[in-house]
């Protein structure tokens, strides 16, 4: 199907509001940067959720699933088919009556809103998530992490919903966490929900003093005045990357608007208006340079899609 007839059969057949054609991708992903999708749909419920996969497995439509686009990267000519963005947010929080609480919370829950919301109920165990710009589906996936603390650790069990609209749950050791991966890096699961096991404490200081001092370290360290996806590259099993792109002297190298960051050299900026091309360009660069100097083929940490 012609992107107008999806769209067109989206708005005029299926009960959802917020569909788009031709969205530049560079509104919805934090690097500012992506071509268009060419139908961009939010589903805020699962009857809308089951509808657009029904739809999209009948007509062999292909679809992005996105959460808050904070570790992705879209190439210059946008996304074919759909682009869906899960915009479940729906968090329940059970207290266990010995000392620990269940938190069950949506796919397209802000991890910022959710530290917020955790805090003011004295829940503890979150504090290492607090500052990462991303959702709940989207930290699991990448099993997120930062300041000791990675997704693996805390998540119980995730509901999720395959393209061909069967739902199940996956225990923490079926969702195979690893180092920035779990198994919905290599499989087509769309993250629904998920219950995580975090603590209750007596009042909240020490819960809110940790995500200040995790706020201020990521603001010391981390370029968060500029557009981009976080840290570009994994860590090494037995090297840091940052150091090795800073010892290759590759700090503020740029090619076009995208630049490797003066502060963070694991992080590449758009500083001035870049293109994807200009992003991949210089991450091929210093991937090429790190290789020659040091003899060590650094990993991307972040999402490439598109064309």
């Amino acid at each position: 199907m012609e992107k107008e007839e999806i769209y067109n059969y989206i708005k005029n057949n299926l009960k959802i509001s917020d569909v788009k054609i031709d969205e530049p991708m560079s509104k919805h992903t934090s690097f500012k940067i992506g071509g268009n999708a060419d139908v961009f749909v939010v589903a805020n419920d699962m009857e809308e959720i089951k509808e657009i996969l029904n739809f999209s497995s009948e007509n062999n439509i292909d679809m992005f699933i996105l959460g808050n686009g904070s570790n992705l990267l879209v190439k210059d000519n946008g996304i074919r088919g759909i682009v869906l963005k899960i915009n479940l947010k729906e968090i329940n929080i059970e207290n266990n009556g010995d000392g620990t609480a269940r938190v069950i919370v949506g796919a397209g829950v802000q991890l910022g809103a959710l530290a917020q919301i955790l805090l003011k109920n004295n829940i503890s165990g979150f504090e290492f998530a607090s500052g990462i710009p991303g959702t709940v589906g989207g930290a699991i996936k990448m099993n997120a992490g930062a300041y000791g603390g990675e997704f693996k650790d805390i998540v119980i069990k995730t509901k999720c919903i395959d393209y061909q609209g069967n739902e199940f749950e996956l225990t923490n050791e079926e969702q195979e966490f690893s180092y920035r991966h779990s198994i919905f890096s290599d499989r087509k699961y769309i993250i629904l929900e998920t219950a995580l096991s975090l603590k209750l404490e007596q009042n909240n200081e020490e819960i809110r003093k940790k995500m200040e001092d995790n706020l201020n370290s990521r603001k010391e360290k981390q370029p968060i005045n500029y557009p981009s996806a976080g840290s570009t590259f994994k860590r090494g099993e037995d090297y840091i990357t940052a150091k090795l792109i800073d010892d290759c002297g590759l700090k503020g190298y740029s090619i076009g608007g995208a630049q490797v960051s003066e502060k963070h050299a694991g992080f590449v900026i758009n500083k001035e208006n870049a293109t994807a091309k200009d992003v991949l360009d210089l991450i091929e660069y210093v991937r090429e340079t790190v290789l020659k100097e040091f003899n060590k083929d650094i990993k991307l940490e972040i999402e490439i899609v598109g064309e």
